[in-house]
């Protein structure tokens, strides 16, 4: 009786792969051509509701009353930390891109604090509060100039507010005043993509920039976030004292 050597030779086996077909080949660039449309639809969903709520604000005015504040044409962009250093008023640096997000009514002046940075303030907070369930959806920020600190008999009223440090010539080349007046002479409002779309005049009526801020917000419910992570950008941390 004859067995199999247990090593006998086994046949070797070829895979033959098929090369793809010269049609295969020239669909690669179609491929492409498709991937970025898709891509640029991705990105045109992504702004939609950007254009969509300015459309509404500023083309169709849901409320048939003009805007209070004047539109900045083109908007302009939140810098980079480069170009607009900021810090806390511990001094650590803050990247301008945590403040994205929500909506900013912004205040600029100097430490020292005058009687129309007083009042912007206070306007600013009021403004916020009017807001009832919809006040988280906007952050105050005081972008504070110059190396004076800020008064201490403010902070009190400050403590769910964003104040930062700035330098001013860095502010000035975002964020600009209507001709004649200082920059400290505004409430500036941005979207929560950090883009500055909107500046209130000097002379500003309290209840029709109520009316602007409910405009934009109500036109925008669906890309921006409501409160921000204290361990982004904190809130004032003070003693008691004096609150206007």
């Amino acid at each position: 009786m004859s067995h199999d050597a247990p090593n006998a030779a086994q046949p070797l086996n070829l895979s033959v792969h098929e090369l793809p077909s010269p049609s295969a080949v020239l669909e690669l660039p179609q491929r492409t051509r498709l991937g970025r449309l898709k891509m640029a639809l991705i990105m045109l969903a992504c702004a939609s509701p950007v254009l969509a709520s300015y459309f509404t604000f500023y083309v169709v005015h849901p409320t048939g009353q003009p805007a209070h504040g004047t539109l900045i044409q083109p908007p302009v962009d939140l810098p980079a930390a480069a170009a607009l250093p900021l810090t806390d008023l511990q001094g650590k640096p803050v990247d301008p891109r945590s403040l994205r997000d929500q909506w900013l009514l912004v205040v600029v002046a100097d430490g020292a604090c005058d009687g129309t940075c007083e009042k912007l303030l206070y306007a600013q907070r009021q403004l916020r509060e009017t807001l009832g369930k919809e006040k988280d959806r906007l952050d105050r920020v005081w972008l504070v100039t110059g190396d004076q600190p800020p008064r201490a008999d403010l902070l009190p009223a400050l403590v769910e507010a964003s104040v930062l440090r700035a330098p001013r010539e860095a502010v000035a080349a975002w964020l600009k005043p209507a001709q004649g007046e200082p920059l400290s002479a505004h409430l500036y409002l941005v979207d929560p993509m950090g883009v500055w779309m909107m500046r209130f005049p000097a002379a500003f009526e309290p209840a029709k920039v109520k009316r602007d801020i409910e405009r934009v917000l109500r036109a925008s419910t669906s890309w921006d976030r409501a409160g921000r992570d204290p361990a982004i950008v904190g809130p004032v941390t003070t003693t008691p004292g004096l609150a206007r």
